[in-house]
């Protein structure tokens, strides 16, 4: 599977928290999987670590270099991902998720996700 991991798996994962679901547990550790990060992600943690939010207390930096040393994929946001956001409609107010949604749509890559709302996007998006 190629899949996009949305924010919180990524900081769940990378402190290996007992809050990753297990589902989401064996797919990072599944070898066969490509596992991809948005800059969306990077550039989240840094925005709600900066406002102060204590589930974002994460060097940012640090977080993208140890998931590029671990192999996963960088997923640069475009033009095209920003123009995509126009189709999804209103079920997340979250900006950073909405881009994940367009970015796993655009690319062909499956969101996996822990959220709800998100997973309410339906096509493309793995809930665990």
């Amino acid at each position: 599977m190629k899949a996009l991991l949305d924010t919180h798996i990524l900081l769940w994962a990378a402190e290996d928290s007992d809050r990753l679901p297990p589902a989401a547990r064996a797919l990072v550790a599944d070898p066969l999987n490509e596992l991809w990060f948005s800059a969306a992600s990077i550039w989240e943690v840094q925005v709600k670590t900066a406002l102060g939010r204590p589930d974002f207390q994460v060097d940012a930096l640090q977080l993208r270099r140890r998931l590029l040393a671990g192999g996963a994929r960088e997923l640069p946001i475009n033009g095209g991902h920003a123009a995509d956001l126009v189709h999804l409609p209103p079920i997340h107010k979250d900006p950073f998720d909405r881009m994940l949604v367009a970015q796993a749509r655009g690319e062909g890559l499956t969101l996996v996700t822990h959220d709800e709302a998100v997973a309410a996007y339906g096509r493309g998006i793995l809930r665990v």
